[in-house]
């Protein structure tokens, strides 16, 4: 719209402009060529006007006839000469013969030697004549110069009849605001297809951007969630150490510690200490000593058992599920089911540890709180994931009642989604399924 108002403006002012010289140069080529030819008409017929102040009697009734009757006399409406003083020296309208009028100033521009012609502005006060005609007319003022000398010694005024002129110059003002129009009109479409194809382009990008702007904004939404998630971890991997490290302490005090101070209050017996003591009663307390520190020594490799890895750094994860299998089965003396899909995928040694882990505390909680029937343990990819499934027969539980401080489902979890993976528990009167999932590609990634 802006283009079209600027388009316009610059159309009308630059179709003003044109036609208004279009039509001084065709007002001025026109009217020299009528001056030209009235000057070779009347300048032979007139005196030396240097030297005489009016027109006998002979050269104004040539002067009469030959505008009256020649050539001219159909082609120029009305005929002065002028003296420098605005004194008319001849004039068709015999009335006018003598008068002075204040020179115009386009009559003192025609005696400094200049032709001036207007068209259809006949404003003079001497012109009443003329206007009330009502004809189209070119106003001519034309210099008469004396031959030898060139001086300029009256001027000639005429009015032609230019009804010819005035068509060939509507034409010619019509053709002109024709192509100015048609310019302007050429110049819109190519600013407007230049203007819409910067638009579509601004779009295109602004769209482009949106969406930059959209994702960038997602990326940061979970860049935060990320974040808030790694501190959540942290600070919970800090409690549920506290947490291992108290429950190492509490194992460590009600076993191997209780069979050792058995054993060390054993020592101090009556039996041991009386040197008369029967010999089967010495060798009996000996004996049971003896069996309760064998007993400590059992608990205290339970216990490391469960707190250091077997090498699975450079297993894959076949071997990484039997072995875990095996050490649960190996344990409890339980038969577990396990079922595995083959797959080349790399595995980062903290996926391996957090499989190995997942598969060792649900097989323990299972054979805790479950009595061990049916357990079983699933591998297999989903999707890019790989999911590993542990479940049983057993009588299931209330996940509602699990304590906040518990330390198995909980580190479970906090482990599992500190790799970004997924944790998920289902429980009923017929079996506990707890499954975990790992997006390989993320962790390729990683």
């Amino acid at each position: 719209m802006a283009g079209g108002v600027v388009s316009l403006c610059a159309m009308l002012l630059v179709g003003a402009l044109v036609t208004t010289l279009i039509e001084a140069a065709v007002t001025r080529n026109s009217a020299a060529t009528t001056a030209l030819y009235v000057d070779s008409v009347i300048a032979p017929i007139l005196p030396d006007l240097k030297t005489a102040e009016t027109l006998d009697d002979v050269t104004t009734r040539v002067l009469d006839e030959t505008f009256g009757q020649g050539a001219l006399g159909g082609r120029v409406l009305s005929f002065r000469l002028w003296r420098a003083d605005g004194t008319v020296l001849y004039s068709t309208d015999k009335s006018m013969v003598g008068r002075s009028y204040p020179p115009s100033e386009d009559l003192r521009a025609a005696f400094s030697g200049r032709m001036v012609a207007q068209f259809d502005r006949v404003d003079d006060p001497e012109s009443a004549s003329e206007r009330a005609s009502g004809k189209p007319l070119l106003e001519i003022y034309n210099p008469v110069l004396q031959p030898w000398s060139g001086e300029v010694v009256a001027v000639s005024e005429f009015y032609e009849v230019a009804e010819e002129f005035y068509h060939s110059l509507s034409q010619a003002r019509l053709r002109s605001w024709l192509a100015v129009a048609g310019v302007t009109i050429a110049f819109f479409l190519l600013l407007s297809a230049i203007v819409f194809r910067g638009s579509r382009i601004i779009d295109t990008q602004q769209r482009a951007l949106t969406q930059r702007v959209a994702e960038l904004s997602e990326l940061l939404s979970q860049n935060r969630a990320l974040h808030a998630r790694a501190q959540r971890a942290s600070q919970r991997a800090t409690a549920l150490n506290e947490s291992y490290l108290r429950r190492l302490g509490a194992d460590l005090h009600d076993g191997p510690a209780q069979l050792v101070a058995y054993a060390a209050l054993r020592v101090d017996s009556e039996v041991l200490m009386d040197p008369a003591a029967a010999r089967p009663k010495r060798e009996a307390e000996i004996l049971a000593i003896k069996d309760r520190l064998q007993e400590a020594m059992d608990e205290i490799r339970s216990i490391c058992t469960g707190l250091v890895l077997p090498e699975i750094e450079t297993a894959d994860l076949s071997d990484v599920l039997q072995r875990a299998v095996g050490a649960h089965r190996q344990l409890t003396g339980i038969p577990v089911e396990l079922s595995m899909q083959a797959s080349s995928r790399f595995l980062a040694p903290s996926a391996k540890i957090c499989i190995y882990r997942f598969v060792q505390e649900t097989l323990n909680n299972g054979f805790r709180h479950g009595g061990g029937v049916a357990q079983a343990v699933r591998q297999y990819y989903d999707d890019g994931s790989i999911v590993i499934e542990v479940s049983d027969k057993g009588p299931g539980f209330d996940p509602g009642n699990i304590r906040p401080g518990g330390l198995g489902l909980a580190g479970l979890r906090e482990r599992i989604e500190s790799l970004g993976g997924s944790f998920d528990i289902s429980t009923s009167l017929e079996g506990t399924r707890v499954k975990m999932a790992l997006n390989l590609s993320e962790m390729e990634h990683a």
